[in-house]
This record gives structure tokens, sequence and C-alpha cells, in this order.
């Protein structure tokens, strides 16, 4: 018997072959239920236009329940968008990865997000504490504690 998570992440992935992904999302590969690849475009006018940028998906048993890992990949030659929640290692401090994941979101729902997160972005910068978090990051981003700004006290 297959599980939740294989069978939620075969439906998603049925989906994306016949219905294909919104404009400027492409599948670039798919490693059976454990690890997804895709570039995202922001389409416009913005600060990125014309950049193509690459995200890994990371899924654990526990998805859809659980959000995946999610991060730019960074290689020699390709960098992670520089952005107020990108660090240069390619983590995502975005909410919807952390503490507001429902299970109702999908891998393409991520990534329309994390599109319209860069389309919307006024100032090409890096998170301030960038280089102390690279140093110490995990492997693993969902392993970090991120403090998003509309965190209440």
């Amino acid at each position: 018997m297959a599980s939740i998570s294989s069978r939620r992440l075969a439906k998603e992935l049925a989906e994306i072959h016949s219905e294909g992904c919104p404009v400027g999302i492409n599948l670039v590969k798919a490693d059976d239920f454990t690890c997804w690849w895709f570039t995202i475009e922001v389409m416009g006018e913005s600060l990125y236009q014309g950049d193509k940028f690459t995200l890994q998906f990371r899924f654990d048993p526990q998805y859809p329940i659980s959000s995946p890992a999610v991060q730019f990949v960074v290689t020699e030659g390709r960098q992670a968008p520089i952005h107020p929640h990108v660090y240069s290692n390619g983590h995502i401090c975005a909410s919807i990865l952390g503490n507001e994941w429902s299970p109702v979101l999908s891998v393409v729902a991520v990534c329309v997000t994390l599109q319209s997160m860069l389309a919307s972005c006024k100032d090409k910068q890096r998170p301030v504490d960038n280089d102390r978090y690279v140093r110490h990051a995990p492997d693993n981003p969902k392993k970090t504690q991120f403090h998003y700004d509309d965190d209440t006290v």
C-alpha cells in the first residue's frame, strides 16, 4: 500500500504532466517522491526580469502534513536571488514553508508564491544576518527556526 505522501506526490506530478505549470514555472526533474527541481522566472517587469532560478523540493514521508524542504539551488555559476528573504546558500525565509504551511498547498502553489515574492521585491539585498546564518546553517532549511516579520509577540 502506498503512503499518503507518495499518493499525494503522484497526484501532483500527474496534474503537472497533464495541465502543465503556470507561466514562468517549469518542472526540470522529479526523482520519484524524494526530490523535485523546478525553474522559476518572474514574468513582466521586475528587478529579476530575465533571471531564471532553480528550486529544489525535498519531501519527507510526512508530506503533505509537513512542508517540503525548499531552497534555491546554488552551484558554481548559479546563485540564489538577491532578496531580503533569501540567504546566499539558497535557504528561504517564508512563512508558508514554516509556521503557515498547510497540507492544502501544493508544490506548484509554493512555486507561484515564491515567484510572486520575487516579483514584488523592491530592493535587491540579502537578509541582514546572511553571513552569520550561512556560516552556521544546517543542510536542511527545515531545521532552522526562522523569525517571520509578521510574527506577533
